[in-house]
Formats: structure tokens, C-alpha cells, sequence
């Protein structure tokens, strides 16, 4: 369809070129001795443009009827170019939210944000620059084509209906941000999330306070207040400012050291089941450390010791250089849904 369009609009180049060509020729040949070729091909010109700078030499009878014709081909030509042009906006956006369908289509192990507003355009920021694969859910147009300019998936719809959710492949995905501007519109899409996906791990921003327990309750596994968040953050840079600039070492602010923090489930690592810290040489062999286990049980063990006995049903939490962390990661076997 696309390489049509082109084909139309190159018989619409050769026209206008055509067009130009016979209305030289005729003012040069209606015309006195007065009309050269460029006299003649700029009144072509000013005529098929509707400019209105005037004549060049006056005209007789035949060559106003001369000027009325070329004006109406010149209308119609660009009518015709006009159209083509507005074909091929339209053509070239089916083209690409078609490709965009279909790499959705393919998608699983990946993370969804609901809402692309300040907080969801800074989590789409992050999620890219940890080459994670994600998708987003805005209802508004003029943001979606922002987003999709940006060369990130994004589905048109609303994130409260369930064939949009559906359409995200939510089923598949690893976690969801729900992110939208009330905290009515994210109640309502984290219970029906969880309906059809009750094993996803669900964030869930809330704007006031009073608000969270209804989110954690409606199966959200986290709730961030923005606004308390940045407070508390406030206040530890205020008090402790020795403190939280050492934990801001992984943090943005210290890219420039290359340092991240991740979590990593131990999900079919068989190798490191009922393995020791110390044995499982994970800091030895990839220089990452392990400043944190999570238990099955939901148990939270910082810093833990090099006797500590991992499980294949822990997570670890690893502090690295970003190569490192991501060969390490590499090496882990699949843990596909």
C-alpha cells in the first residue's frame, strides 16, 4: 500500500513537471515576440501558484483562457498531491501501529505502566536505561504519539477495561506500575489487574494517605505516596546528609560510578540451593555483592553474613558495576512464566 502511494505521488511530480512544460510552451508561442522562455515559464509559474504578481506582457483573449486552464490543472494537481500526502500520513501510521501490535503480541517477561504522566514518563525513563522491556497504557492521544515518537510500545486505551489489559498481555508480564492521575482510577485498575492476574507483582502510586490501605487491600503489593516519599527523602538528605549520600551512591546522581542495585530471584538456580554466601563464590566469580535476601516467608535479612544458606526460593539483592550484574544475570537459567 505504502509503495503505491509513492508511485502516485511520483505521477503526480511528473504531472506538475508536464504541466509546467506545456504552460511555457503555450505563453511562449501565444505570446508576441516580447515572451521569452523565461518570461514564459514565469508567468507558468505565478499562474499555476495563484500568487497574483500580475501579468509579464498583457495578455489577449487566448491567453487569459490560456491562465484560466493552467490555473484549473494546477488546482486539481495539487488537490490530487494534497490527498496523496494525507494517504500516506494515514498508511504509514496503520503501517506502524500494526508493527507495534505485533511486537506487543510477542511480549512477555515484561513490566506495564499504567498512565504516562510525570511519575510514568520517570519509571519508562529508568525501565529504558536498564534495557528492560516494558509497554505503556495512556488514553491520550497527544501523549501517546509523544510516546511512541520516543520508539517506546504503547497502547491507545483505557487501563480500566479489560480487553486493554488484555491487549498488554498482563498475563505475561512480571509487574505493573499503576500510575494514573486519581487514586479512583487506580483502585479500579489494581483490582482488575488482580482479577485476572493474581500472582503479578503490582505497584500502585496514591495520592492521599488515607487512600493506601484501600490500594493494599484491593491486592496492590506496594503503595507510594509520591509526595510522603519525597518528604521522608527530604528529611534524611536535611539530617543525614553523610548517611543518605552514601546511599545515593547507586543512585542517578552517582552514574558516573556505574554502581546499580538489583534484585534477582534464585528461581530454578539449583546451583545455589542450600549453598552457603561464602560457597556459592558469586562475589568472587562476578565481583557483585549480596547486601540482602528476601525469604520465601517474606523475611528481609540485610547485610547478611557469608554463613548465610541461600534458597532456591530466595531473592538476593545485589549491589555491582552494571556489566558485571548483567552477566551475572545472563548466566542464571530461564524463568519464564
Amino acid at each position: 500500500m505504502i509503495a503505491k502511494i509513492f508511485d502516485k505521488r511520483k505521477r503526480i511530480v511528473v504531472y506538475f513537471i508536464l504541466l509546467v512544460s506545456i504552460g511555457t510552451a503555450g505563453f511562449y508561442f501565444i505570446g508576441d515576440e516580447s515572451w521569452s522562455l523565461i518570461d514564459s515559464l514565469y508567468m507558468t509559474v505565478i499562474t499555476l501558484s495563484t500568487v497574483g504578481y500580475g501579468e509579464v506582457h498583457k495578455l489577449d483573449e487566448i491567453g487569459k483562457i490560456w491562465s484560466i486552464l493552467l490555473i484549473i490543472f494546477g488546482v486539481t494537481g495539487i488537490g490530487a498531491l494534497l490527498r496523496t500526502i494525507n494517504e500516506e500520513f494515514i498508511q504509514t501510521k496503520l503501517f506502524w501501529n500494526k508493527k507495534m501490535i505485533k511486537n506487543i503480541s510477542k511480549l512477555k517477561q515484561h513490566y506495564i505502566i499504567c498512565g504516562y504522566g510525570r511519575m510514568g514518563a520517570v519509571i519508562a525513563r529508568e525501565l529504558e536505561d536498564k534495557g528492560q522491556k516494558f509497554l505503556i497504557i495512556e488514553n491520550n492521544e497527544q501523549k501517546v504519539e509523544v510516546i511512541r515518537s520516543k520508539g517506546m510500545l504503547c497502547i491507545n486505551g483505557d487501563a480500566t477495561k479489560d480487553e486493554t489489559l488484555q491487549n498488554a498481555r498482563v498475563d505475561k508480564a512480571l509487574g505493573v506500575a499503576v500510575v494514573l492521575d486519581t487514586d479512583q482510577e487506580n483502585l479500579f485498575v489494581t483490582m482488575t489487574i488482580k482479577t485476572t492476574n493474581p500472582d503479578i507483582f503490582l505497584l500502585s502510586r496514591c495520592a492521599k494517605e488515607y487512600n493506601e490501605s484501600k490500594l493494599l487491600r484491593a491486592g496492590a503489593n506496594k503503595v507510594i505516596n509520591p509526595y510522603k516519599a519525597g518528604g521522608h527523602r527530604m528529611a534524611e538528605m536535611l539530617s543525614k546528609p553523610q548517611v543518605e549520600d552514601s546511599i545515593s551512591v547507586i543512585s542517578p546522581k552517582h552514574a558516573d560510578l556505574n554502581l546499580t542495585l538489583d534484585e534477582i530471584s534464585l528461581k530454578n538456580c539449583n546451583e545455589y540451593n542450600n549453598v552457603t554466601i561464602n560457597d556459592s563464590k558469586i562475589r568472587e566469580d562476578y565481583d557483585v555483592n549480596i547486601v540482602g535476601i528476601i525469604k520465601e516467608t517474606g523475611e528481609s535479612i540485610i547485610n547478611p553474613e557469608s554463613d548465610t544458606v541461600l534458597n532456591i526460593n530466595d531473592i538476593i539483592l545485589l549491589i555491582g558495576e552494571e556489566d558485571k550484574m548483567n552477566l551475572f544475570k545472563d548466566k542464571l537459567p530461564s524463568q519464564g512464566n
